[in-house]
């Protein structure tokens, strides 16, 4: 066996071989072996530069797609707003808030019957009152009062703090509505007066609405006159709200009332003629019982009423200007000292306790009363004319005191 340590065959002197690691054709002597390792050494730091310039390579093109792909990300969110390593922005991004408590300058708002929380949310966020829908939704649904926010137009202040926005809408001062009150007693001119000074529509609108029967619901039984069919109460009117629709909610009172209380429609008219007298007459509420026993034992007995407020509505003067003439020679259809029955139509808008009164009047024989003391308004009632009589020297007592204590105070 040979003792040769290479494991290639041995060769002549004159052959050549060919690296088997890629190197050069070279004629090999005995006397020159190591060109052949040289070779070899070569190959393979060849191989590992190049192992190393593919590694470079390979890094480089990784740096390179991370970043391409980081870019992209960065535009995507940027322009969409979206994330490619989770969901949308509005599942990262917390509901915005004012921190209050707001500026002026906000246009009114109006919350419409049946509006949602939701609903509110969008109309307050368009106005620039709440920073986000989300942040009234959340308010609303935190405050248990919420859902009692009425319908109408309010004046909030914008960049409001959500919760206080819910709890405005809750509070009846920031609603944007004009507050009529019409006083019992008062009749259709006084309330037209009173309609035009509160919210400025004109005279001549209010009286076109008066007459517009059908449009404000005035019922047949009234034949075509409101008086006596505007109820007296307080009523809220928002902005825009046309004469015809307050008179319309004023007739649609008086008719809910009447039904409630189940007075048949073709009493409706004479219920009103009765309790108008009583709301002029009346000073006290225990006194109105008994004036609408009193009016109805005089219409049974056919005797006249003699009631001076209806002559004064009738004539339109104030019932302190009425003289005895008046009373005695007028032939004023009003003027109950000469006809025999009801007036035409009411005299005032009655009040629901002058109404109670006809439908529920005292036990009593009384035909006459009279107020003997205009300071007080101490109302005497009486069944004879003996007994009038002396209720009204009570009266005239009362006067010459009254006229002795003025000229008195001006002494």
């Amino acid at each position: 066996m040979s003792n040769q340590t290479e494991w290639w065959a041995p060769v002549k002197s004159d052959e050549s071989v060919t690296d088997l690691f890629g190197g050069d054709r070279v004629a090999a002597t005995p006397e020159a072996p190591e060109p052949r390792r040289r070779s070899r050494a070569s190959g393979r730091k060849r191989e590992e530069r190049l192992r190393k310039q593919r590694r470079r390579r390979s890094i480089a093109v990784l740096i390179v797609a991370l970043v391409l792909v980081a870019g992209a990300g960065y535009v995507v969110f940027s322009v969409m707003g979206v994330s490619l390593f989770g969901g949308g922005a509005s599942q990262t991004k917390a509901i915005t808030d004012y921190p209050g408590p707001g500026r002026p300058g906000a246009d009114p708002i109006t919350i419409n019957s049946g509006d949602s929380g939701a609903a509110m949310a969008t109309t307050l966020y368009e106005a620039g009152i709440v920073a986000s829908e989300g942040a009234f939704r959340t308010a609303f649904a935190a405050n248990e009062d919420a859902p009692l926010i009425q319908p109408g137009t309010y004046q909030l202040l914008l960049e409001m703090k959500a919760e206080d926005a819910v709890r405005a809408l809750l509070d009846p001062k920031s609603r944007v509505s004009m507050k009529v009150t019409i006083p019992e007693s008062w009749n259709a001119e006084q309330i037209f007066n009173k309609i035009n000074e509160v919210t400025l529509v004109s005279m001549d609108d209010i009286r076109a609405a008066a007459a517009d029967t059908a449009g404000i619901g005035l019922p047949a039984e009234a034949n075509g006159n409101v008086e006596g069919w505007l109820f007296p109460t307080t009523y809220q009117f928002e902005p825009g709200t046309t004469a015809t629709q307050m008179l319309g909610q004023m007739v649609a009172k008086t008719v809910e009332l009447l039904t409630a209380k189940g007075v048949p429609q073709d009493q409706w008219t004479t219920v009103l003629i009765k309790a108008s007298l009583v709301e002029r007459e009346a000073k006290h509420d225990e006194d109105r019982p008994k004036m609408a026993r009193a009016i109805q034992n005089r219409i049974d007995k056919g005797m006249r009423l003699q009631i001076d407020a209806s002559l004064a509505y009738g004539l339109g003067i104030p019932g302190t200007q009425l003289t005895r003439d008046m009373l005695l020679t007028s032939d004023n259809p009003y003027n109950l000292e000469r006809v025999v029955g009801l007036p035409p139509t009411p005299i005032a808008s009655p009040g629901e306790k002058s109404i109670d009164a006809i439908l529920n009047p005292a036990d009593g024989t009384w035909l006459f009363w009279m107020t003997v003391n205009l300071d007080t308004g101490e109302t005497r009632f009486a069944t004879t004319n003996d007994e009038h009589e002396e209720n009204r020297a009570l009266y005239r007592q009362w006067q010459a005191e009254r006229q002795q204590e003025e000229q008195e105070e001006e002494g």
